[in-house]
Order: structure tokens, then sequence, then C-alpha cells
């Protein structure tokens, strides 16, 4: 007999979720602490595992906790080390062409080694370049919205929601299906910035311009051979799968191959990586240890809140796809953007009729396939509609703070930047894509 979920059984998780939204504005110096993160993980968590217990949801808990969490966390610091392991350094002029550039091949680059990845990677180049102009946090902004939001759409390694995703039945070369979005969304970004660029640029001082010119560092990688490694995560992805490799379903030893082969290539990256361009990368285990003890309280509170919605999706009206998009798209601006992806999959699969086959055409994850890709390019894009939409926003902001360059804060950052920027092209993708 199936368990009815009450809507009380959601609260652990809509706190930890404000807790997530609400602490750093208000408790920072409490949240700081990630030990203080896990507590709060654990204070939600633990009596939810005991009430799901008691409604015979052990498997649910087993499932979540080593199908969705254990899968999750070995993606995202995968590429976090190799990442880390990787130094970009130079400084060469910061024309409104090379911006672009830097922004463009942060768009492809976010897809394939993950937002934070390539946001980590490019970041401190982009601030070294134009350090000299006078005029240099749109920049940051804009590398906000493309690198560490937009750009991460193609892959189901680009931004965490599409990885939940991808664990959920969607194939790996699916997410290309996006790239009309992709294109558009950060073609448009990228546009918008240009314009701006070169307005600035052209009020920059003769002194800056000649200073920026005359100061030229060329452009040097180091720990090239961690790309190998962050290839060999792109395919331990792309192909070790069931999908790709029935025998794993014949042979349960082999279910864990993929996650295996993730961790080696975090072992190689480790040993392989000389130490001294960890130390310039200021590499440090807090970040992702931070995520880690997040996550086990969001993926364990919300196993009630998924299957609530999963029962009770019918009676929210959210049946189009450009409701689901918005749904989806405004919620992950204020919250983590995984969980909330992961939420609206439960509401779409809760619109399909009980006992229907949802495969063939038309259909991807047990869903139809044009609500996924509006939980997908909601969830993904509108990520960046405040500091808090994605875990490498604040990143970056902390980071160009680090360096001197005076950013806006939460409220700023929306009503000078997001809102009258971002938004308008979100809505034009909408309007192209999911206009019914």
């Amino acid at each position: 007999m199936e368990t009815i979920i009450p809507l009380y059984a959601i609260i652990p998780f809509v706190l930890m979720l404000l807790s997530i939204a609400l602490l750093p504005l208000f408790a920072a110096n409490f949240w700081e602490s990630n030990r203080n993160k896990l507590i709060v993980s654990g204070i939600l968590g633990i009596p939810t595992i005991i009430w799901l217990l008691s409604k015979g949801m052990g498997l649910e808990i087993q499932s979540t906790i080593i199908g969705d969490y254990v899968p999750f966390i070995i993606l995202l610091g995968s590429l976090f080390v190799i990442t880390g392991g990787i130094y970009v350094d130079g400084d060469i002029e910061a024309k409104p062409s090379i911006n672009v550039l830097f922004l463009a091949i942060g768009a492809v680059l976010a897809s394939f080694m993950g937002t934070t990845g390539a946001a980590m990677l490019l970041i401190r180049p982009i601030i070294n370049t134009n350090k000299e102009r006078e005029y240099k946090m749109h920049t940051i902004l804009f590398a906000i919205a493309v690198v560490a939001n937009c750009g991460g759409l193609l892959t189901p390694l680009g931004d965490p929601p599409l990885f939940l995703m991808y664990l959920k039945g969607v194939p790996f070369a699916w997410f290309f299906s996006l790239i009309g979005r992709w294109v558009i969304a950060n073609g448009l970004i990228i546009l918008v910035y240009y314009f701006i660029d070169r307005h600035l640029w052209k009020k920059e001082s003769p002194e800056a311009r000649y200073f920026d010119k005359t100061n030229v560092k060329p452009i040097r990688l180091e720990g090239k051979r961690n790309f190998i490694y962050l290839l060999g995560i792109v395919l331990a992805v792309a192909f070790i799968n069931d999908r790709t490799l029935p025998i794993i379903k014949e042979m349960p030893i082999l279910e864990h191959l993929r996650d295996f082969t993730m961790v080696i290539m975090v072992v190689l990256s480790l040993i392989t990586t000389k130490k001294v361009i960890h130390a310039k990368n200021n590499f440090s285990w807090a970040p992702i240890v931070e995520v880690a003890y997040l996550f086990i309280g969001i993926f364990i509170t919300m196993i009630p809140a998924l299957e609530y919605l999963r029962h009770n999706a019918a009676s929210f009206g959210l049946t189009h796809p450009w409701q689901l998009y918005y749904s989806s798209g405004i919620l992950s601006g204020f919250l983590d953007n995984a969980p909330t992806a992961l939420t609206f999959y439960n509401v779409a699969l809760g619109l399909q009729q009980p006992g229907a086959i949802a495969t063939g055409a038309g259909f991807v994850a047990g869903i139809p396939e044009i609500l996924m890709k509006a939980i997908c390019t909601g969830a993904v894009m509108w990520g960046s509609l405040s500091y808090i939409g994605n875990g490498p926003n604040f990143m970056v902001k902390a980071i160009a703070e680090s360096q001197g360059i005076k950013m806006p804060d939460f409220l700023a950052y929306m009503y000078k930047f997001s809102l009258p920027v971002l938004v308008p092209i979100f809505v034009i993708i909408q309007l192209i894509f999911f206009y019914m």
C-alpha cells in the first residue's frame, strides 16, 4: 500500500531551503562555518529520516542517498578538484572584443567542466586582464550570468539540475537538443555586454587605456594534463550507464563503475598536479565540503516533498511549458536550483495519468519532452537572477571583491543588473520556445 504524504511532511525541506536563502543574509557569521551547515542539515534531516522509517519508506532513503546524493557529490567533487589543478595566468589588453572572447569561451567550457569549474578557471584571468581599466564591475556581472549560469545548459556536467535529470534517465546526448536556447540566451547576453563594454571602454581615461595596452602579459596555462582527467569525467558520465552498457543491469557490482572511474580521475589529478598550482588557485576543500554538508540535508528532507508533489501535481495547475519554465526559473533564482529542478520534475511526473506508459517519442525520463526542456532551461538560466541562485555566483563575487572590485549588494545586483538586463532575455527565450 502506497504511503500518502501529508503536507506538514514538507516543512523540513522548506526550512532547509529558507536556511540556505536567508541565513547568509541575516546570520552571516554563523553561516560561514561548514560545521554549522552540517548541524542545520542534521537538525532537519534526522527527524525526517525517523519519520520516513516510521512510514516504511526505508527504500526511498536508500535510493536517494546511494542513487542520487553520492553520484551527485562525486561528480561535483571531481569537477571541483580537477579544475582546481588548472591555472590560467596572463594580462592582455582589455578591449571589448577580448572580453567578449572570454565570455564566449566561458559559455562553452561551462557545459563541459561545470559552471563552478569554468567560473573558477576564468574569473582570475578576466580580473587580471581588466585590472588596468576604470570600469570593470560590469564584466564580472556578465561573467556570473554567462560562465556561472547560462553557459552550463548543454550537458549534465554543466549544472547540478541537469545531472540530477541525467540520473533520472535523461540520455547524455539529449541535452544537446537545448542548443537553440543556449545559443540565443548566451548570444543575446554577450551582445548586450559588448555594447555596454564598448561604451564604457570609450569613457576610459587616455592614461588607463595606455597603461592597459602597454602592460601586457601573455596568457599562460599550467596543469594541462588535468584536461585529460576532465575528458575522463566527460566520457564516464556519457558512456558508463545501463543504457550504453546493458551489462550493468546484469551485474549489480558494476552499478557504481561510473562513480569509481570519476574517483580514479580525481586521485590521478591530486597525484600529478604540482602543489604550487593549487596554491596559485587558492585551492581549498572548504567549498566542496560545504556542498556535501548542505546537500545531504536537502536530499533527505526533499524525499517527502517530492512524493507529495508527485501525488498532488495535478491540483497545482502547472500544466503548460511556460508555467514550469517560469516556476522552476524564478524559484531557482532564490533557492538552490538543483532541488528546485527535481521538485518540478516530480510535478511534471505527477501530471501523467496513473498507469500511462510515458515512453517513446515525445517523452523523456517519464515526462513530456517539452516540459523537461522548460524545467532544465528555467533552472539553469534563472540561477543568475540573484547571488544565491547558483553556488558559483557568490564565489565569483567574493574573488572580485578580494581583488578590490566593488560589487553591488544583493538587492542592487537584481535591480541594476538581473532584472533590467537578464529577465527581458529570459522572457524572449520563453516567447520563442515555451509560448504555450
